[in-house]
């Protein structure tokens, strides 16, 4: 991540209205910020969108950020809100990433055809199971798991309370759990007739 000394000076300058300073700081955040957006709206145009509208609301709002919390955090903040807006507007929640997981393999790996055909059909696994929770719920999940913040970041970032998020977090947990199990159901009741059919 971006150094804290880096970080600091580069927003002294930017809230003086230093564009530089500000430029250096979408440079520094533009990854993990467009990857948020990505996980949450499923689309690269969309979040590539969503990820220059967070930073343009960043910089009219920066008058208004506290240094006394973490910028990252405070980042976060506004794109999980612009997506989570962006998920209400588009009424059905759609999520298709195939980098939903954290990488399981090297960039250079390249697996054999019934490696390639588990990680696929994993990856739609994650993709099902994401779907079924509310915006806010997978909010949650995405910053916990794949942001690695704490509940009380992210509670910061999607201005609720820990509790709410503990809440939130355990539900999306159970609702996940269910969805497994009810696939994993599926799939063994398929696989049991076809080895019916075979041995016919």
């Amino acid at each position: 991540m971006v150094e804290r000394d880096n970080e600091h000076e580069w927003l002294l300058h930017a809230r003086r209205g230093d564009d530089d300073a500000f430029a250096s700081l979408v440079e520094a955040y533009q990854v993990p910020i467009y990857n948020l957006c990505y996980r949450m709206l499923g689309d690269p145009a969309q979040a590539e969108d969503a990820a220059q509208e967070t930073f343009l609301k960043a910089y009219r709002g920066l008058k208004r950020y506290d240094p006394n919390r973490p910028f990252a955090t405070w980042l976060l903040a506004i794109a999980s809100h612009h997506c989570i807006d962006r998920l209400r507007r588009r009424r059905i929640p759609t999520i298709s990433l195939s980098e939903l997981l954290p990488n399981q393999q090297k960039p250079d790996d390249s697996p054999g055809p019934e490696a390639a055909l588990a990680i696929s059909e994993h990856q739609q696994a994650v993709r099902g199971m994401l779907e079924h929770l509310g915006n806010h719920d997978r909010a949650v999940v995405v910053l916990r798991y794949w942001y690695e913040l704490s509940y009380e970041e992210i509670a910061q970032a999607l201005s609720t309370s820990v509790s709410a998020v503990k809440s939130r977090l355990h539900r999306a947990r159970r609702q996940l759990a269910r969805y497994w199990m009810e696939q994993e159901s599926v799939a063994l009741a398929t696989r049991g007739k076809c080895d019916e059919a075979s041995a016919i």
